[in-house]
């Protein structure tokens, strides 16, 4: 089923879900490849026995913030999986990472990640892992001022553990921005405008999840109207 919603003046844009058929058929990739320019957030669901994305597959959560597409504004999340988490003791945990608020602006109305802020956000997941950060990219001296004791620690405004637990007590909510809190502010280094922001990008990934649930909902009842369920 594809529904439109607003967005802006961009328009109208698709909120598309793609069942467990379409999935079998083997045209998920060619599908999203040939709309990727219509698309802002990817959600996934397991199916028990059908080998569909579970909750033991979900590794590392990163959310993007705006303008980092050249066609629409909208923010993103990047999905990180790892099929051999299971029997470790990130099994039933994931990482949230909000790398909003990370970027370089390449011009007013786009922005890109560099070479440093990529081996920055990579070297959160090594450390949650065990694994020792790289430095080819010199983001040995931001890291530090993030983790001096070069071990992973939950930093608010950046990045945070979640177990299911703690997910399922958010209604399973993926948005990182739930579970990572806010920085502390020190003095005048409060920014109105990025706080705003941020915010303003949290509220639209909130409306989308909002959208889904009212599209779940009004086909549940229109199954029971019908005596299908």
């Amino acid at each position: 089923q594809t529904r439109f919603y607003r967005n802006g003046w961009y328009g109208r844009r698709a909120l598309r879900y793609l069942p467990h058929a379409d999935i079998m058929a083997g045209d998920l990739i060619r599908t999203i490849t040939e709309n990727i320019d219509y698309i802002g957030h990817f959600h996934t669901a397991g199916n028990p026995g059908r080998h569909d994305l579970d909750d033991e597959q979900e590794n590392v959560i990163v959310s993007i913030g705006s303008n980092f597409f050249y066609t629409v504004t909208l923010p993103c999340t990047l999905w990180f999986l790892d099929n051999a988490k299971r029997n470790t003791d990130r099994g039933d945990k994931v990482l949230f990472i909000d790398a909003r608020h990370i970027y370089q602006q390449t011009s007013r109305a786009h922005r890109e990640f560099t070479p440093q802020q990529v081996e920055f956000l990579a070297n959160i997941a090594r450390l949650y892992r065990g694994k020792a950060p790289e430095n080819q990219h010199d983001s040995a001296e931001w890291m530090a001022t993030k983790f001096p004791d070069s071990r992973y620690g939950d930093v608010p405004g950046l990045c945070k553990v979640a177990t299911l637990e703690e997910i399922e007590t958010q209604g399973w909510s993926l948005n990182p921005g739930r579970y990572v809190g806010v920085a502390d502010q020190q003095g005048d280094a409060f920014d109105f405008t990025d706080q705003l922001g941020g915010l303003n990008e949290e509220f639209e990934l909130l409306n989308a999840e909002a959208r889904q649930l009212e599209e779940q909902i009004s086909e549940s009842v229109a199954r029971i109207l019908e005596g299908t369920v």
